[in-house]
């Protein structure tokens, strides 16, 4: 059972951006400084306490040194058509 609040299709989002932060070698606090927030703000939004809009999901992408286009296309493609928020 996920800890989040959200939809399995969020929270798989979250689980792409904190992968990707390992992957790239960076921890939350790398990821933090270059996004101008601290710490919190990360460990918030990878554990679903802190939603974030399309905006941010960007920006954090782009620090974290991934192409935010095929993860939306990503999660997009196991999005079920039926969905709901």
């Amino acid at each position: 059972m996920s800890r989040s609040a959200f939809s399995p299709s969020y929270d798989a989002l979250l689980r792409t951006l904190k992968e990707a932060r390992r992957a790239a070698g960076l921890r939350q606090a790398d990821l933090a400084k270059r996004l101008g927030k601290p710490q919190a703000f990360v460990s918030k939004v990878e554990r679903g306490e802190r939603r974030i809009d399309v905006i941010e999901f960007i920006v954090i992408a782009r620090a974290i040194g991934i192409d935010e286009i095929a993860v939306i296309v990503n999660i997009a493609e196991t999005l079920p058509l039926d969905a709901r928020i």
